[in-house]
């Protein structure tokens, strides 16, 4: 007698039920803003973005925020206050429900402030107070605008399941307005909607309830609530479970899932990043379990791994997990675990590359680690073999080169990949070394592995020379060598020729080789403003007595989207390491001498002076590296730079343009 296998994440992969409707599994996809809606229509490429995600595992998709009230006007957000686009809904809906999987859209009005640099003017509040963040002053909302707002929004609803979806997610967190309608820090009013929980409460109730008139009791009603904003004040654990208790009381909520953070000091809190725990916000959602006995609870905060997820429902934290971040990186993230091939999958990084796309840029959504978001083959993905066969060589075994190298073999190609390093990863295994990288690794081990299943052959430990890539015979050859930071002017050229004072990555390749704790201060001068900088000086502050940064700019961080960026300061002030800007470096005869490095005001002249200095570093913009380059088209090849080798940017763009690279062959 044979016996089956027990089902690998046994939890994870049980049947639920909501509002009477069956849930294959426990793994619901949050919400998460694609920038793909066209027009204010649903794009064809926003519904297979969602349909990837059902197909590849997840039982509930909670769509992007859509426009829910005449108000909304959003070309990045589909219509669903009016007719225009109703076969545009029916179609996203029939998408992703005809994958046995459940579709729900969500509603977020988004009050006095954006995810956006600068002051908006158009935004409307529960009261006349600024933006914690922007410090936009909203337009206060009278009793008569807020019950329109209501009915539109109820109405919208009714209309978005007569296209077929299932439900609704009314998104009460982040700070946007019904967040600010529950915080007493953000809703001063004192008429019905003020006042204290019962009036904070009211609009939501409100809302609720019409919702429910419209739709009935087959349509599910989700509450993504706040669970801690971090804002002194607002709304803390304690009162955030009030406010649940309150919300669920009349039983219409189906779900309820908590949000961190707010459209402040602390937006960082929303979506957490390598420096802080994975799974980050589970004994908070421990906690607030208690406050809704009896519905059900969606746990949310860097959950990356199925294993996580799991454990998240064996301990009866919740009923049902929700991933973003790790869902737009492998939209097969619960197919291939329940398979048994965790191995395969193409884990988040939490760098919230994403976020900075899809927010301020307002670019459509993308990941440092998955170049095919929303392709129709996305899903599980591995190329289709090219119609002939060629001889490729990589040169440079970084993201960029990694990625090259292991879609052109698996398309059939004879793929030989150089690196003057004995080990793979380029630059990007300097930065898993640092604090908060660990998870980066992933790329370059999914990369590597891919590769060599897919018949990749590696020369590591090699340099290569025009000589040894021609006598491969190569047909087509990739250049991802990468890019090296630009000594400073203010180095003298005898110093700059001997490489006396190194780069910052050379630097931090032999403190990390020897790890020893020494007295002084470290200095890093700063032209850079690059995540991987701040990462050095945290590490440098575990070695030297003192870590400066010097920045010929008013500060720091200014090339790292905002939610990078709160962390970055936030950590370097806990550490005290002190951030001197608007100065440049001056090389003197008293730093050689005495360690005193000098430096002068950039508008003022005037001159500082920083005493035992015993490391002394820069980091600054990089220029690629192309010595092989003309050598080969000398020869005759036209080589295909990618990544760094083309021009010095971030991951997203190494591992976009490797893949592309190995595609185009």
């Amino acid at each position: 007698m044979t016996h089956s296998a027990a089902p690998l994440y046994p939890a994870l992969q049980a049947p639920f039920t909501l509002a009477g409707k069956r849930l294959r599994n426990r793994l619901v996809h949050l919400s998460m803003s694609t920038q793909m809606a066209r027009d204010a229509r649903v794009s064809d490429r926003m519904i297979q973005y969602f349909a990837n995600r059902a197909r590849g595992g997840a039982a509930m998709v909670v769509t992007e925020p859509l426009s829910m009230a005449p108000h909304h006007l959003l070309a990045s957000r589909a219509d669903a206050w009016n007719d225009r686009d109703l076969d545009g809904l029916k179609r996203l809906a029939d998408a992703v429900e005809s994958q046995d999987s459940r579709i729900v859209a969500q509603l977020l009005e988004r009050g006095r402030a954006r995810n956006q640099p600068g002051r908006t003017y158009d935004g409307i509040g529960m009261s006349a107070l600024p933006d914690d963040l922007s410090w936009s002053m909203p337009r206060v909302l009278g009793a008569s605008e807020i019950a329109r707002m209501i009915d539109a929004f109820a109405a919208s609803a009714g209309r978005l399941k007569r296209c077929g979806f299932s439900g609704l997610e009314i998104s009460a967190g982040h700070g946007h307005f019904f967040h600010q309608t529950l915080s007493p820090w953000s809703n001063a009013r004192t008429d019905e909607y003020g006042g204290d929980l019962e009036g904070r409460t009211r609009l939501l109730r409100e809302l609720m309830s019409a919702i429910r008139s419209h739709c009935g009791s087959d349509f599910i009603l989700g509450l993504k609530l706040p669970g801690n904003d971090w804002i002194p004040g607002s709304i803390d654990p304690s009162y955030a479970g009030a406010v649940a208790a309150r919300l669920t009381a009349s039983g219409e909520a189906d779900y309820v899932c908590f949000a961190w953070g707010s459209h402040s000091r602390s937006l960082e809190r929303h979506i957490p990043d390598g420096h802080g725990a994975r799974v980050p916000y589970r004994e908070l959602i421990r906690a607030l379990r208690q406050s809704i006995p009896g519905v059900p609870l969606i746990a949310t905060g860097r959950i990356t791994d199925p294993a996580e997820a799991e454990a998240l429902l064996v301990e009866g934290h919740a009923e049902l997990v929700g991933v973003g971040r790790a869902l737009v990186t492998d939209p097969a993230w619960l197919n291939k675990a329940a398979a048994g091939r965790a191995h395969d999958i193409r884990y988040c990084v939490s760098c919230n590359t994403c976020w900075e796309r899809i927010s301020p840029a307002r670019l459509e959504i993308g990941c440092d680690n998955n170049p095919r978001v929303g392709m129709p083959d996305e899903v599980d993905y591995w190329p289709v073999k090219a119609e002939r066969s060629k001889r490729v060589v990589v040169v440079g075994a970084g993201a960029a080169g990694l990625e090259a190298a292991w879609v052109s073999a698996a398309r059939g190609h004879a793929v030989t990949v150089f690196s003057s390093s004995t080990e793979v990863g380029g630059k990007l295994r300097l930065r898993a070394r640092l604090p908060g990288g660990e998870a980066v690794s992933s790329v370059y081990d999914y990369q590597h592995a891919a590769a060599l299943r897919a018949g990749a052959r590696f020369r590591l430990g090699e340099t290569a020379t025009v000589d040894s890539v021609m006598a491969l015979q190569p047909d087509e050859v990739v250049l991802a060598t990468g890019a090296q930071m630009v000594a400073p002017l203010w180095l003298p050229p005898a110093i700059r020729e001997a490489g006396l004072v190194p780069d910052l990555r050379s630097a931090m390749e032999e403190v990390l080789r020897h790890r020893q704790r020494q007295a002084g201060s470290a200095v890093i001068v700063d032209m850079d403003h690059g995540e991987g900088t701040y990462a050095a000086a945290e590490q440098l502050h575990a070695l030297f007595d003192r870590v400066v940064l010097l920045t010929p700019r008013d500060t720091i961080a200014q090339d790292v989207p905002i939610v990078v960026r709160q962390g970055i300061l936030r950590r370097l002030a806990e550490k005290h390491i002190q951030i001197i800007g608007l100065v440049e470096p001056l090389w003197t005869e008293s730093f050689e001498d005495r360690g005193q490095l000098e430096y002068r005001h950039v508008y003022t002249g005037e001159v500082g002076v920083l005493d035992d200095v015993a490391f002394l570093a820069w980091s600054t913009p990089r220029s690629p590296t192309l010595d092989l380059a003309d050598a080969l088209r000398e020869r005759g090849i036209e080589p295909r730079q990618v990544g760094d080798a083309l021009s010095a940017r971030a991951l997203h763009a190494a591992t976009s343009e490797g893949h592309a690279a190995g595609h185009a062959i």
